[in-house]
């Protein structure tokens, strides 16, 4: 879906075109516009709960709408207790611990799991997809707990709660505030779900939740990349360093698309700019040494977290690249089980809940995001280091006199850069794969597991520490452009200086920063740096 569709049109669900941006626009109500079904999706899951009645009315044994679960599956229950199966399905998966998750990604959850009972293949009545397109568009989120689920069979527990919601138990936040779901529902004319066979099941045998934190991990991880560019651009004009390294002449060399992309991207930035210049060796320039060697006023190469950048952050360009071609595979897919055909009149067991991609895809981001964490980390270090800031003040405290009587009693930027080395530090730590931590559960009827949902948990914890780094960096950079000479920056990163000084004053005395963080990782988040330098 282009922007402009994602924009002004509806999202339509059940054809196998929702992109993961899309779902996170939707997820973070960046986008609050129609949400349905496609006609002939409709018409399919008419056609696919038809047949589910049918098999049940004929006595056919189907796993989790005529048996017992997991390991209980060869116990088969009458007809008329399948609802019962069904509800208590819905309690005895209330087994979630943790804080609640965050709203966004509670959407983004719901969304995909509509997205896949629209695609006709769950048994599952259309109303309960509408009833969920629903609670979207009011904007009622069931309260889930984030921890309690292995990735497979699904996010059996997680998404358990929300369909607990949706049949008017539970809780709902609406407004801001904790509710009874049933009330919650029904004061906005909806009705609690009363499920037929299968129906529970099909809301909880998935990936949608692993999902959801994956398309908004993604979403933002590709904000930070824009972000990482943008802090580098502005720690070289800070150091005054040498652009060069950004030439394409270097990267067409090594020609990964991503390492291209943001190489080109830094040197955008840079354009126009009066302090971070270009200092290529070439012919016609010959330079006599006088005595045995001469200490150059400036270094030939930059340290490597300048350097590299292209290199550091391109891995994450090219690793969004293709989880975000995995995820949009994932979020169109039919995660079920069972699965029913209308075109053969067939039931199919299989194992499409199993949430290998999405943990290997949010595995791989973690990485690569807390790299380029730890490179924005690097580069905060030498700004605020006065062995290596070239003249800039020791820890970017402002410019005083010898006679100033707070000369000395100043610290600027020292707790700060502290502060981005532990969530560097943090990030790092959460880098463990969470893919290779397979567990056996449901007495070994579930004996490999995909742990994709603590991948995408991570992943999202992760991109939100290096959030707060790239908040410390571009505050460190405008305080560094501040003593350097912000006029003489290069309009886009001026532009970039302009929109933070809006929200945040430059550093004169020492003050708390924590509200100083929150408010450029806030413009960050919301693409609102990029935008300014983009103009």
């Amino acid at each position: 879906m282009d922007d402009a569709t994602a924009e002004n049109g509806p999202v339509i669900l059940g054809d196998g075109s929702l992109d993961p941006r899309t779902a996170a626009r939707v997820a973070t109500r960046e986008f609050r516009g129609e949400l349905r079904m496609s006609d002939r999706a409709a018409a399919r899951v008419d056609r696919s709960a038809a047949l589910r009645r049918q098999l049940v009315e004929a006595g056919q044994p189907l796993y989790g709408v005529t048996t017992g679960f997991g390991d209980s599956a060869r116990r088969v229950v009458s007809s008329d207790k399948a609802v019962e199966l069904q509800l208590g399905l819905a309690e005895y998966h209330l087994a979630g611990v943790g804080p609640p998750t965050p709203p966004e990604v509670v959407r983004a959850a719901m969304l995909i799991r509509a997205n896949c009972l629209a695609r006709g293949s769950s048994g599952v009545r259309r109303g309960l997809v509408e009833l969920m397109l629903s609670c979207l568009a009011a904007d009622l989120v069931p309260v889930v707990p984030q921890r309690g689920s292995v990735g497979a069979s699904g996010d059996l527990t997680p998404l358990c709660y929300i369909a607990n919601a949706l049949l008017g138990r539970g809780e709902i936040v609406a407004g801001g505030e904790r509710r009874p779901a049933s009330d919650a529902l029904r004061e906005h004319g909806l009705t609690p779900w009363e499920p037929e066979p299968k129906e529970v099941l099909a809301l909880i045998n998935g990936t949608s939740f692993s999902s959801g934190f994956a398309v908004v991990a993604l979403e933002r991880a590709t904000r930070l990349a824009d972000a990482a560019e943008v802090c580098t651009a502005m720690a070289c004009e800070a150091l005054d360093a040498d652009r060069s390294h950004y030439d394409p002449v270097i990267h067409e060399h090594k020609p990964h698309p991503g390492q291209r992309a943001s190489a080109a991207a830094v040197l955008s930035l840079l354009d126009g700019s009066g302090l971070a210049e270009e200092h290529p060796a070439s012919l016609g320039e010959e330079q006599q040494v006088d005595g045995d060697y001469e200490e150059l006023d400036q270094p030939i190469q930059e340290p490597y977290s300048l350097r590299c950048a292209p290199q550091v952050v391109g891995v994450l360009r090219d690793t969004l690249d293709w989880a975000t071609r995995w995820l949009a595979v994932e979020i169109n897919s039919v995660d079920d089980n069972p699965l029913f055909d209308p075109d053969t009149g067939k039931a199919y067991s299989g194992g499409n809940f199993y949430a290998g991609h999405v943990g290997q895809a949010m595995d791989s981001l973690k990485v690569v995001t807390a790299s380029v964490g730890d490179l924005l980390d690097r580069q905060v270090a030498l700004l605020v280091d006065e062995k290596h800031n070239r003249d800039l003040t020791p820890n970017l405290i402002p410019r005083v006199g010898d006679d100033d009587p707070h000369a000395g009693l100043r610290h600027g930027f020292k707790a700060a850069q502290i502060t981005c080395s532990a969530l560097a530090a943090e990030a790092l730590k959460n880098t463990m794969p969470a893919t290779v931590f397979s567990r056996s559960t449901e007495c070994h009827n579930q004996d490999k597991v995909s742990m994709g949902t603590i991948a995408a948990r991570d992943a999202h914890t992760v991109v939100e520490l290096v959030e707060n780094i790239a908040a410390v960096h571009l505050l460190a950079s405008c305080q560094a452009l501040d003593l350097r000479g912000a006029d003489r920056a290069a309009p886009a990163t001026k532009a970039v200086h302009d929109i933070v000084r809006e929200h945040v004053p430059p550093v004169e005395d020492d003050r708390g920063m924590e509200g100083d963080f929150r408010a450029v990782a806030q413009l960050l988040r919301t693409g609102a740096v990029l935008r300014a330098g983009e103009r």
